[in-house]
């Protein structure tokens, strides 16, 4: 679909990992302007280009498919544009598949970002979600400007579940730069979290395994107690 399109849209580090084709035009942009860039990429469309916008993992995952989708079905303006969505890997799946299985029984997708939805529904939902034992993937958990949303996070997941719970941290995943760390919720340092990083909290059942060379394995088993 990248090799077919004429045009690539969208946040310009995204942008950057799509190899460079001479033919193509690139068109990258602030993370901040995901409205603006659905529109954008939906008139290039309307003129007859055939455009691709990207995402980091799978666009339908708190990503760009949302606004795209709304842009187009709202008034007649791109009523005539066909939109299709490709799925891809989102991060929840590539940090589980580095780390184990930590993601073998129910789940819970959360964004902690607070820029588009109010702190007091992530809390509500996080509350909830912890009190119902289901592991937790959690992303956008930190960034420059937002610090202390993970530790406020941390704090309410600690009212829920033990100490010793297992927590992974996967950053860059699937980029050569990958880091995927084990750890556990009581010794979660927030400091060693950033954008690039999704998390994964561990339900009640989950637990960390050693394979045959020694690495640590996190599993949260499909039978869950009766």
């Amino acid at each position: 679909m990248l090799a077919a399109a004429d045009d690539i849209v969208g946040y310009a580090p995204y942008v950057a990992r799509v190899p460079v084709n001479p033919r193509q035009r690139r068109h990258g942009s602030d993370n901040r302007v995901e409205a603006e860039r659905a529109e954008f990429a939906l008139d290039l469309a309307l003129r007859g280009r055939r455009v691709a916008v990207v995402s980091s993992g799978d666009p339908g995952v708190f990503a760009m498919a949302s606004p795209v989708l709304e842009a187009a079905a709202a008034g007649t303006r791109f009523a005539g544009v066909p939109v299709g969505v490709v799925p891809g890997i989102t991060a929840a799946q590539a940090v589980a598949s580095l780390a184990g299985a930590p993601l073998g029984h129910d789940y819970v997708t959360l964004s902690l970002s607070d820029r588009l939805k109010p702190w007091q529904v992530i809390a509500r939902r996080l509350a909830a979600a912890a009190e119902a034992d289901f592991a937790i993937a959690i992303y956008n958990p930190a960034s420059r400007s937002r610090r202390r949303q993970l530790i406020d996070a941390r704090d309410l997941l600690l009212g829920h579940r033990d100490a010793g719970t297992p927590v992974v941290i996967g950053r860059a995943a699937g980029a050569a730069e990958q880091q995927v760390t084990v750890t556990t919720l009581g010794e979660l340092d927030p400091a060693r979290v950033d954008m690039r990083c999704l998390l994964i909290i561990g339900s009640s059942q989950s637990r960390v395994m050693r394979d045959a060379s020694g690495a640590a394995r996190v599993i949260t088993p499909r039978r869950y107690p009766g």
